[in-house]
């Protein structure tokens, strides 16, 4: 087997990004079809190919530059709206190397993987990884490496997911349970297994987290379109308003504005702070989220967590571990429990289910193993659905067994009152009582219990403090699911369910206007993640439930919805806090820009704050100001705003306090300094002769 280097999980965790790349690819996007995709860089974008044209070619536009025109403004400007344009494919282009180089080191784990594929014969040959196919059954030992998805049908052993998963603990994968599923890269650490491949080349789960992360293409979310078609009209109307503006000035005779001050006031007063971020923020909140472990399919789904109203989880394996777990001997009047310990390992000696090894593994804590020979056994007796018991026929002819309690008293008669009080009160308290016999004498009973996973009480605690309803909905009895629920701390539950009843469960919850996730982990639970606006599926589940979600946790967690919904609400925070700041901020570069366009003009001295006396620097400063503010704002975009559990008015409070407050005085202070800056340097005597160059390369 191909061995995988130690690096491949540091190199997921913390991808290095390729800014090479990345620089690139942010040219690339200069494509009019690609800059089309964002309605307020594409009008930035126009008016500086405009721009450039007319600084190139001064004499084709002679009504544009006439008396008075500038070669070196227009060239400022046209170099300045460049670096705007870039700057936002520049943040889109880095959102998107963070999923390429995850997408990178995920392709490290998958290349070169050979398997041990079984013949029909029952000998084996080695084959690469891409010559399985689905059904083909492969043998893995220790210290290899599943070359493909599959379903463990035949041995146990102790997996190492962290190449995938992130985890450092190690998974138990066996036949005959729940857990039966095993990821393509992973590594075997003990045991030996054979592994029926659940898919083709190329459709493994690493292959679409390759795909997927590594996805030039995103869906947009409808509050992103929402917000886009908002941007889109807003500038337009300024558009309107500044094309008005000229038309009121030049017929009241007041003052000039050139054509490069008009479009610069334009560009200036559009939201291209946010217009430049907002793809970068929904790539980046995708790919938090696989830092979480957490696989989403769509942008869609990891916004849509940020405002759920309902979760409905699934009870096996999702709240509970998925398998009985043997908790208690009880033992009848005048059987010892060492006695009931011993019949009852013989009984589950050659049960291969995971309730059988449980029931071994107690009895071994109870009654550790003492030196003698073992006891000899003839016949082994299967469980049936007929007979529902199984256990054991000893050498010297004793009969020892164990099964339901009904099928037991079939062979013994009722159990003594009360044995038979014990077993119905376990029953009550959503445990599965088996009871144990030999020749025919009941010895006690068995307690089954479908065990909830660690700290789902507090995490469901912490769901129900963000506004969320917990439904859990199982295939189980009212008892059964009622002593979960009670123990889980869920809201609401609902028994006996089948998966039509979970679907329903989901339209009934939709259609009152309610955004519903569902978590499960089996084909029955597929449907209903399917409709549900966040379907996370368990990565211990089975295939049909993974295709059914449109998320998948690595880790099997089903709380981990809770890391999903604060991750929601952070790309919902995130858009919400940088669009406050992009609308103060062009409303402080308002305040800034326009009084200076007017210097010298009576009447509006007294708006001109910053006191600006030279207006073409003025603009120049303001428009540096606007394209490099994308740039410093990338961080926050990528890394998203923090989120902690408040209120929508506290949110509001935080949104105008932070984002307002900083968008309209950053503008400011960053403007006077960009100002201040280039008035140092227009009056530079190094400076001057490059703009001179410059223009007279242009005018040759």
């Amino acid at each position: 087997m191909a061995t995988i280097p130690a690096t491949a999980l540091a190199v997921r965790k913390t991808p290095r990004i390729s800014f090479g790349g990345a620089l690139k690819q942010s040219f690339i996007r200069f494509g009019p079809r690609t800059m089309a995709r964002n309605p307020v860089m594409f009008v930035v974008y126009v008016f500086t190919i405009f721009t450039a044209l007319i600084t190139l070619l001064p004499s084709a536009f002679p009504d544009l530059s006439g008396p008075g025109f500038s070669r070196s403004y227009f060239l400022a400007i046209t170099l300045i709206l460049f670096l705007t344009v870039w700057f936002a494919t520049l943040s889109e282009s880095i959102a998107e190397a963070q999923g390429k180089a995850q997408a990178e080191s995920l392709r490290q784990i998958r290349t070169g993987t050979r398997a041990r594929r079984m013949r029909p014969d029952g000998s084996s040959e080695f084959v690469d990884s891409n010559a399985l196919h689905k059904t083909d059954v492969v043998w893995i030992g220790a210290g290899e490496i599943i070359p493909l998805d599959g379903d463990v049908f035949q041995g146990v052993a102790e997996i190492d997911e962290s190449m995938m998963t992130g985890e450092s603990a190690a998974v138990i994968r066996e036949s005959g349970g729940d857990k039966t599923s095993v990821l393509g890269g992973s590594r075997l650490l003990r045991g030996k297994i054979l592994v029926r491949i659940s898919v083709d080349p190329g459709g493994g789960f690493l292959d679409r987290m390759i795909r997927l992360v590594e996805s030039a293409t995103r869906e947009k979310s409808p509050n992103e379109l929402a917000l886009t078609l908002l941007l889109s009209a807003f500038t337009v109307s300024l558009l309107v308003v500044i094309l008005t503006f000229d038309y009121m000035l030049t017929a009241s005779g007041a003052i000039v504005v050139s054509l490069g001050t008009l479009i610069a006031l334009l560009v200036c007063l559009m939201p291209t702070t946010i217009g430049g971020l907002l793809p970068a923020i929904g790539i980046a909140a995708v790919n938090r989220v696989s830092y979480a472990n957490v696989i989403a399919k769509s942008g869609r789904a990891v916004e849509a967590a940020g405002d759920l109203d309902v979760l409905i989880l699934d009870k096996t394996g999702t709240i509970t571990t998925g398998n009985r777990i043997a908790v208690e001997f009880i033992p009848a009047r005048g059987v010892s429990k060492t006695d009931l310990t011993a019949a009852a390992a013989l009984a589950s000696s050659y049960d291969d289910t995971p309730e059988g090894r449980s029931i071994l593994r107690l009895a071994f804590r109870r009654s550790p193993a003492r030196g003698g020979p073992p006891p000899q056994i003839a016949r082994v007796l299967p469980f049936t659905p007929e007979r529902r018991v199984s256990g054991v026929v000893m050498a010297d002819g004793r009969e020892v067994l164990k099964g339901a309690v009904a099928s037991i008293e079939s062979v013994t008669g009722p159990l003594e009152a009360e044995l038979g009080q014990a077993a119905r009160r376990a029953a009550d308290q959503g445990m599965t009582p088996l009871a144990v016999c030999q020749d025919k004498t009941a010895l006690g009973v068995i307690l089954l219990k479908d065990v909830v996973k660690p700290g789902i009480p507090d995490r469901l605690r912490e769901l129900r403090l963000m506004g969320i309803r917990t439904i859990m909905c199982t295939g189980d009895n009212r008892i059964t699911a009622r002593a979960i629920a009670h123990e889980s701390g869920v809201d609401e539950f609902v028994a006996e369910a089948k998966p039509e009843t979970k679907l329903e469960l989901v339209n009934r919850e939709k259609a009152a206007g309610r955004l519903v996730a569902m978590t499960g982990d089996g084909t029955n639970d597929a449907p209903a993640l399917a409709r549900a606006d966040v379907g996370l599926a368990m990565n211990s589940g089975t295939t049909a439930a993974k295709e059914a979600g449109n998320m998948v946790d690595l880790d099997s967690d089903p709380t981990k919805i809770i890391e999903v919904v604060s991750l929601g609400k952070q790309l919902l925070i995130t858009r919400g806090g940088l669009t406050t700041f992009s609308v103060t901020n062009d409303v402080a570069k308002y305040f800034a820009l326009l009084p200076a366009i007017f210097v010298g003009v009576g009447g509006v001295t007294f708006l001109n704050v910053l006191r600006f006396h030279n207006p073409p620097i003025a603009v120049l400063a303001t428009l540096l100001f606007n394209a490099f503010i994308i740039p410093l704002m990338i961080p926050v975009a990528l890394r998203g705003a923090p989120f902690r559990p408040r209120t929508a008015v506290a949110l509001l409070r935080n949104n105008i306090l932070v984002y307002g407050v900083g968008g309209f005085v950053s503008a400011f202070v960053g403007i006077w300094l960009v100002y201040v800056a280039l008035l140092y340097l227009v009056g530079s005597p190094w400076f001057a002769p490059f703009v001179h160059l410059a223009v007279q390369a242009l005018g040759s």
